[in-house]
C-alpha cells in the first residue's frame, strides 16, 4: 500500500509539474504583438537648446517634394514646411552649408517652394538613406562638418535612416521634432523615442525644436 501510494504521490507531481512548466512555456512565449494594448509609451525624449558652430554643421533639408509632402499624403509635412524655410533663411544667413536630397522617383523641380534650393547647394538622391549610394559623405568631409541638423520626411523614412547613418559616422545629429513630419503622429512619436536610445545612435543626437537652435 506504501508504495502505490508513493507512485500515486509522484505520479500527481508529474502531473503538477508538466502543468507548471506549460504554463511557464506559454508565459515566455508572448510577444510584443501579444501585449501591444498593454503597453505604456515611456515619457517623452526632453528637448535641448543647442548652440551650433555655422562653419563645422549643416543643414540636411530631406524629400521635401511634392509627391510625399502634400495634404493628402502628408498634411503634416505641409504644416512643416513654413518652419523648415524659416531654419534655411537662418542657416544661410550664418552662411551653413545646405544640402537637398530627393526620393527615387522625383527631380529638382518637385521641391516645394519653401525649400527651393538655391545656386550651388548640393542635391543627392537616394532612397531612405541619403548617405547609399551618395556623395553625401564626401560632400560634409570636404566641408569639415561635424554636426548634422535633419529635417524633412518622412519622420520614419529619410530622417531617421539619414540621421542614424550620420551618428554611426560619427558625425553630432540635431533633429528638431518640429522639422521632421509623417503621415502619422506615432511615426514622429516612435522616431524620436529611437532617434534618442537606440544604441550607437542616441548618444549622438539631441532632440529639439528650430526655435530653439541658434
Amino acid at each position: 500500500m506504501a508504495k502505490e501510494s508513493l507512485r500515486k504521490f509522484y505520479g500527481v507531481l508529474i502531473v503538477m509539474g508538466f502543468i507548471s512548466s506549460v504554463g511557464v512555456v506559454r508565459a515566455s512565449a508572448q510577444t510584443i504583438i501579444d501585449e501591444w494594448n498593454a503597453v505604456q509609451a515611456p515619457k517623452p525624449p526632453e528637448l535641448k537648446s543647442v548652440t551650433v558652430d555655422a562653419k563645422t554643421t549643416a543643414l540636411l533639408v530631406l524629400d521635401i517634394v511634392k509627391q510625399g509632402c502634400n495634404d493628402k499624403r502628408r498634411p503634416r509635412c505641409v504644416a512643416s514646411a513654413p518652419k523648415i524655410q524659416g531654419l534655411l533663411k537662418q542657416a544661410r544667413a550664418n552662411g551653413m552649408l545646405v544640402v537637398h536630397s530627393l526620393t527615387s522617383s522625383s527631380t529638382a523641380a518637385d521641391i516645394l517652394k519653401e525649400a527651393t534650393p538655391r545656386d550651388g547647394e548640393p542635391i543627392v538622391q537616394s532612397s531612405v538613406d541619403k548617405f547609399f549610394g551618395t556623395d553625401l559623405e564626401k560632400i560634409l568631409k570636404e566641408k569639415g562638418i561635424k554636426t548634422v541638423i535633419v529635417v524633412g520626411t518622412a519622420a520614419h523614412g529619410a530622417v531617421l535612416y539619414t540621421g542614424s547613418g550620420a551618428a554611426l559616422r560619427g558625425l553630432g545629429v540635431i533633429v528638431p521634432v518640429d522639422g521632421m513630419s509623417a503621415e502619422d503622429a506615432y511615426f514622429e512619436q516612435y522616431v524620436a523615442y529611437h532617434m534618442t536610445k537606440a544604441p550607437g545612435v542616441g548618444q549622438k543626437v539631441t532632440l529639439t525644436k528650430i526655435d530653439m537652435i541658434k
